[in-house]
């Protein structure tokens, strides 16, 4: 899956979250209780040893877990992560993918798996999840000072 900056940035679509923009994660599918996203690491994403930290894997897992428990749900509710279980088996480096799917969906939990990809499409880590569904709250009016 080797790809340059461009390639990647014209690869499925950024996700509305700051924090997610900042780390440049992209979607690239969401769909019958499926999500995949994918990120080029960076070595601002890098631990000391110089390879991604488990941070920003984990951090990865999470959102396409998310992504699948939301394409599992027909009210199109939000989601909110419960519990988060991640095993890393070796270190990432360049694009990575997360492919997740929903195993089971209650009216209000959603159990979901996922693992994480290399380039070379070696699992680097997989795991697990639970998510809580919840109607999606109105936005918060913007305060202003007078």
């Amino acid at each position: 899956m080797a790809m340059d900056q461009k390639q990647l940035k014209d690869l499925g679509v950024e996700l509305d979250v700051p924090f997610l923009k900042l780390l440049g994660v992209r979607c690239l599918r969401a769909d019958l209780g499926e999500g995949e996203v994918v990120l080029s690491l960076k070595p601002e994403h890098n631990n000391s040893w110089e390879v991604a930290h488990g941070g920003v894997l984990l951090t990865l897992m999470d959102v396409g877990m998310a992504i699948a428990a939301r394409a599992a749900d027909s009210a199109g509710r939000g989601v909110v992560t419960i519990e988060l279980k991640t095993n890393f088996m070796q270190a990432a480096k360049g694009v990575v993918r997360v492919a997740a799917r929903t195993v089971h969906a209650t009216p209000t939990l959603a159990f979901v798996e996922a693992k994480l990809y290399d380039e070379g499409n070696a699992v680097c880590c997989m795991g697990s999840a639970t998510f809580k569904y919840f109607k999606v709250l109105p936005a918060r009016k913007s305060s202003t000072k007078g």
